[in-house]
């Protein structure tokens, strides 16, 4: 039984396109091997998992779930990061022009841009060992917005993530080192609300292929 491979999508932007914020060197690692070595596992693990199917080796299939699950989670999660970034001082990192309708939405929640920000980063910093902070909006009609984490590779689930901030280490230290709050508050200067605001409009279906 043959099963899907995934494969590692191309950066939307240069390596150094978003100096000096995320330097060209954390940017390759971070893709070529980190999010690499996810997809190499994930792949590995449905390989196998499609054996234990075809053999009914129940014990396999249940050894295997965490494995699917955390290489599962560092695809889904990697993904979506490279999407909400953008190049630094480029158009898609102005909010005013770039997601008027989320803008509208946080200040209606947050009371300010700056107030949510400032929420946001006490978020990600308040993170302990490795994880993702994200904004994320309910499916329900009205849209709520929440600030929430997730642990290690967990994915987002039954809500949309509007955006995602990677907080292992291995996203920040070698500019950074231990000066987490430098890398949360520079951040900033290279989300790319553009596609924050289609996520938010539209949810997340589609807008990143696995």
């Amino acid at each position: 039984m043959s099963t899907q491979k995934y494969t590692l999508p191309p950066l939307p932007y240069a390596y150094d396109a978003l100096e000096p914020v995320i330097s060209s060197q954390i940017m390759t690692l971070h893709h070529q091997k980190h999010h690499q070595t996810y997809i190499t596992n994930l792949n590995a693990a449905l390989e196998a998992q499609s054996t234990a199917l075809s053999t009914q080796n129940i014990s396999a299939l249940i050894s295997l779930q965490q494995k699917i699950k955390f290489n599962g989670g560092g695809h889904i999660n990697h993904s979506l990061f490279w999407e909400n970034l953008a190049p630094y001082n480029s158009p898609s990192t102005n909010i005013e022009s770039s997601a008027p309708d989320l803008k509208r939405a946080i200040e209606a929640q947050f009371g300010s841009v700056e107030g949510f920000i400032k929420a946001f980063n006490a978020t990600l910093l308040g993170i302990q060992g490795s994880g993702w902070g994200w904004l994320v909006k309910s499916n329900t009609p009205e849209g709520k917005l929440e600030i929430v984490t997730t642990k290690d590779q967990d994915p987002v689930s039954g809500l949309v993530p509007i955006f995602g901030v990677d907080m292992w280490e291995h996203a920040y230290y070698l500019q950074y080192l231990n000066n987490k709050a430098g890398y949360v508050e520079g951040i900033w200067r290279v989300v790319n609300w553009g596609v924050a605001e289609e996520r938010f409009r539209n949810g997340i279906e589609g807008a990143v292929k696995l």
